[in-house]
């Protein structure tokens, strides 16, 4: 999620931890821990990784449960020898350093960009992708409750802010759960009748809502887009196929980067030849022709076959006001 949502839910879930003389501190505590697992990209920068690795490296070990967990007990000890209200509340206070650290990763989890709960262990990220990266719906609860501490800190009527802040925020995430089930629902309906059962999928909700799903389907020749709106959709789903050039995809499988890739967004891929270099488009960002993440990574020889390139970052959104501007139509019309 956006930096504003994890400060403000760190800074809320660690208000609400400690007793009414702290909340204050807790509540600006709360948000820089919960900000904190996001600067991964420091070091990542630092040490000039490749563009690959920078990804897939990103809610890597600054995200995983275990580490923040550890993470967050040694803060707890340095603050508590070195800090008085934690020595005056230490209990209350690990709780909030804890939930203020574990919540992160697990908010992230509902994103489609896929979070490593569990590194080291070697599980694919996950991505229950009921959520959009920046969602208003749910920030401004918490940003208000979050406020509301920082204005009145001890009094009374913060821990009602807090209580439905959280409340709301939480509610919120329970409805994009079963939206997504609703449209799953429809998608495998759609694709029973094509054949697809055991076709890999996933679907994902549009920009800054919860109301329009993007859902894709891979095929042995590239994959099925179609969009299904809660609003107003009640036909049958139906779907856009579009090529991939899985033969290559196939052949560089093995190669470490287009290997990590693949894990990554679990196998989530389309690959096209531009001009003689192939590039893979993770398929969860974005929408067809326009996708946030597409690599090159490697080039044609004259014999035909391919040789592997040191990645490159290409392309990214070229019309993401336009497509903005579908998906607002769509949203209010079944085609």
């Amino acid at each position: 999620m956006d930096s504003l949502t994890q400060i403000v839910l760190g800074g809320c879930v660690a208000a609400a931890a400690v007793p009414a003389a702290h909340r204050r501190r807790a509540a600006i505590a709360g948000a820089v821990l919960g900000t904190l697992p996001d600067l991964d990209g420091i070091p990542l920068a630092l040490m000039g990784a490749d563009v690959v690795t920078s990804v897939t490296w990103h809610r890597g070990p600054s995200h995983s449960l275990p580490v923040l967990a550890i993470f967050g007990w040694l803060v707890w000890l340095l603050l508590k020898k070195y800090w008085a209200p934690v020595r005056e509340a230490p209990r209350p206070w690990l709780i909030a350093i804890q939930l203020a650290l574990l919540t992160h990763p697990l908010l992230d989890a509902f994103t489609v960009y896929g979070t490593q709960l569990l590194w080291p262990l070697p599980y694919h990220p996950t991505m229950w992708s009921s959520v959009f990266i920046i969602d208003p719906a749910y920030t401004l609860p918490l940003l208000a409750a979050w406020v509301a501490v920082l204005w009145r800190g001890a009094a009374p009527s913060v821990p009602r802010w807090l209580a439905m802040g959280l409340l709301l925020s939480s509610a919120y995430l329970g409805w994009t759960l079963v939206a997504k089930a609703m449209v799953d629902r429809d998608a495998r309906e759609a694709m029973d009748a094509r054949g697809l059962q055991n076709a890999p999928m996933f679907s994902v909700p549009m920009p800054f809502n919860t109301l329009l799903w993007r859902v894709v389907v891979m095929t042995p020749d590239g994959y099925l887009e179609g969009y299904r709106s809660l609003a107003v959709d009640r036909k049958p789903m139906t779907f856009t196929a579009w090529p991939s050039n899985t033969p290559a995809l196939r052949e560089l499988a093995a190669m470490p980067d287009v290997a990590r890739l693949l894990w990554f967004t679990s196998g989530f891929m389309g690959a096209r030849e531009v001009k003689g270099q192939l590039v893979l488009s993770d398929l969860r960002m974005g929408a067809e022709p326009d996708y946030t993440f597409q690599y090159g990574v490697a080039q044609r020889l004259p014999g035909g076959a391919w040789q592997a390139t040191e990645p490159q970052k290409v392309g990214g959104f070229r019309n993401a006001r336009e497509q903005l501007g579908r998906a607002w139509g769509r949203l209010w019309a079944e085609p």
